[in-house]
């Protein structure tokens, strides 16, 4: 097993499903292990994805001008 050439997203994605199994096991032996109403985890969720999708557009680069648009394809010949 090569574990050196895994990389990052594997890793958060294997601890993610990792947590999801052990949360669903304990709430199949009866234990709550998130004490949240669903309405509070609904608008968690809902400002999370908010908030990843406003840094996401903010990082990106955005050419609505005709001269950034101009400038992309510039850059992209290169």
């Amino acid at each position: 097993m090569n574990l050196s050439g895994v990389t990052k997203e594997v890793w958060i994605r294997t601890i993610v499903l990792l947590v999801a199994l052990f949360n669903q096991g304990l709430r199949v032996m009866g234990f709550d292990v998130l004490p949240f109403a669903e309405e509070e985890v609904a608008d968690a969720l809902s400002i999370i994805f908010m908030v990843i999708a406003s840094l996401w557009a903010w990082w990106k680069n955005n050419s609505f001008t005709g001269k950034a648009q101009s400038a992309d394809r510039i850059l992209r010949s290169e």
